[in-house]
């Protein structure tokens, strides 16, 4: 192998399934949960990847966090706000990782309050 042959790329697909049941899960919350079980079943592979998948997990229980907060504060109102931050929280994460992974980059952190990968 010489200098000048291109690495290869490394395969990015299981993240890329996650980040899509993370974006089906908006509509069908059950992959959202299919998504963590699978990435924590692929991890270990390689590390770009890797950063992808515990991004990913992180983004998971994050959430959850979040909208059980949201919940339980419904009661005073204020549970629609959390939900409304959430969803948009989620979303840009979900798509600046996603948008990361089919660049083939790896998640070296977040910005913005943790929403945007970079």
């Amino acid at each position: 192998m010489s200098l000048t042959d291109p690495q290869p790329a490394p395969d990015l697909t299981p993240a890329k399934i996650v980040y899509g049941l993370y974006a089906v899960g908006y509509a069908v919350a059950i992959t959202a949960l299919a998504g963590v079980v699978y990435a924590y079943l692929s991890r270990g592979r390689d590390a770009l990847l890797d950063s992808h998948l515990t991004f990913q997990i992180r983004t998971f229980w994050i959430s959850l966090a979040i909208a059980l907060l949201a919940m339980v504060t419904m009661i005073v109102g204020i549970g629609f706000l959390i939900w409304a931050f959430l969803a948009v929280w989620g979303l840009i994460r979900v798509i600046s990782g996603f948008l990361l992974a089919n660049d083939g980059k790896p998640v070296s952190g977040t910005k913005y309050w943790g929403m945007m990968a970079y």
